[in-house]
């Protein structure tokens, strides 16, 4: 009986675990995520002054793939861990209507502001450098982009990959993969 209760609570809480919270804006929730006025040079210099990295995440309510994301591979400690320790990580509801401010000072609600960028897909993630030209949009300035849902390993090796600053290397994002891949296979 107490291994079967054991056993009952310890599927529960596995279960439980894995479920990532959805805020009442229908779109999935982390504890790293921040609250701003989604004014993107603000968010880019307290991510600079934490000593973190940039990232923008679009996505929207009801998004499978979101959800795969935020419960198969966000939830991961190894990942879960790297993004609390090297990002500052923004939400923007691909339909949305809170006001965000671009690089170039433009100012749109969410959903327009995502057309703008040319956003087709969710979870859509950009990764900015620490340093922005004025008079730039995100998607000009993103030092990396990744459309859509990918697994443990792709995305792990994507945040390492910007915060070691490859855009800046001769090694392009597939072939970095494709190396540390390898390593973590064996």
């Amino acid at each position: 009986m107490i291994r079967s209760l054991t056993l009952i609570f310890a599927t529960f809480f596995a279960i439980s675990s894995a479920v990532a919270e959805v805020g009442d804006d229908g779109l999935h929730k982390a504890p790293w995520m921040r609250d701003t006025f989604k004014d993107l040079s603000e968010d880019l210099e307290e991510a600079n002054a934490e000593g973190k990295r940039l990232m923008i995440i679009v996505e929207q309510r009801g998004c499978i793939y979101c959800k795969k994301m935020h419960e198969e591979v966000l939830t991961v400690p190894e990942v879960n861990d790297y993004i609390e320790e090297n990002f500052f990580v923004v939400q923007i509801n691909m339909f949305g209507d809170v006001e965000v401010t671009d690089f170039d000072g433009t100012t749109l609600p969410e959903k327009d502001m995502v057309k703008r960028w040319r956003a087709l897909f969710t979870p859509n993630i950009y990764f900015f450098p620490s340093e922005v030209p004025e008079g730039v949009t995100a998607p000009e300035v993103a030092a990396a982009n990744m459309p859509g849902a990918f697994g443990r390993w792709t995305t792990l090796n994507m945040l390492n990959w910007v915060v070691e600053e490859g855009y800046n290397s001769d090694e392009p994002f597939q072939k970095y993969h494709a190396r540390k891949f390898a390593e973590q296979s064996n």
